[in-house]
């Protein structure tokens, strides 16, 4: 594994073809899958009038850039420099994502300006609440830093499978398999933040944001409709 790492680290061909065989198993899989879909439609009606902030749990993230609506606007997808990231970042690529690499010592500040930059260009942003390390469905304060910033609409996004397994990773990832049914949901937040809120207001904020990302989840998780 650790030679996997130095590998993938040095060489951008090897994330690219990890990339592509990953890729196209989720392919498969979304082809295979009797999806169920909510909120589709409204997140095309905001997306006609401009760009989004997406924002999911780690966890739900894998199938996200295959059903987000490339068509209706372009998302600006972010991931870290580790080797899993690259891959990672070269998956979003090869779905039509304007993926972004984010660096490691990066503050709030500099991403947010660059994520400023693509919203006015009319470019989506999608990120991840818990960020690229966890904890686990810990909202970090960058995505309602962001929220804050960009002064757009706010997006959630999740899915389940019926056939599904959660990995042995720090997020338990949801891996779904062929041949099964599922849902996704794309839910838009009610909250609309100021850009300087006061301590308790931002407190409020953010109990509302993590709240919303786990209520999506639940969501996706009802029983699917016969």
């Amino acid at each position: 594994m650790k030679r996997l790492r130095q590998r993938l680290e040095n060489s951008r061909a090897l994330a690219e073809l990890l990339a592509f065989c990953v890729g196209s198993y989720l392919r498969l899989v979304n082809r295979t899958t009797r999806w169920q879909v909510e909120g589709r439609d409204e997140l095309r009606r905001d997306l006609a009038q401009g760009p989004v902030l997406l924002i999911v749990w780690h966890q739900r993230l894998l199938m996200g850039p295959l059903h987000w609506p490339v068509r209706e606007g372009p998302l600006s997808s972010l991931y870290d420099a580790s080797p899993i990231g690259r891959v990672s970042g070269a998956m979003q690529r090869q779905f039509g994502l304007h993926a972004m690499k984010m660096a490691g010592d990066a503050s709030n500040v500099a991403a947010s300006r660059e994520v400023l930059r693509r919203v006015r260009s009319g470019i989506s942003v999608g990120i991840t609440g818990d960020g690229p390390l966890g904890p686990a469905f810990v909202l970090k304060d960058s995505a309602l830093d962001w929220a804050r910033a960009m002064g757009c609409p706010v997006y959630s996004y999740a899915f389940s499978h019926s056939r599904q397994r959660k990995l042995g990773t720090w997020d338990s990832m949801i891996l779904p398999r062929l041949f099964g049914r599922g849902r996704y949901v794309f839910r838009r937040w009610p909250e609309t933040p100021a850009r300087r809120p006061d301590p308790d207001e931002l407190d409020r904020l953010r109990r509302s944001l993590s709240d919303f990302l786990d209520e999506t989840v639940a969501a996706a998780d009802r029983p699917l409709d016969p």
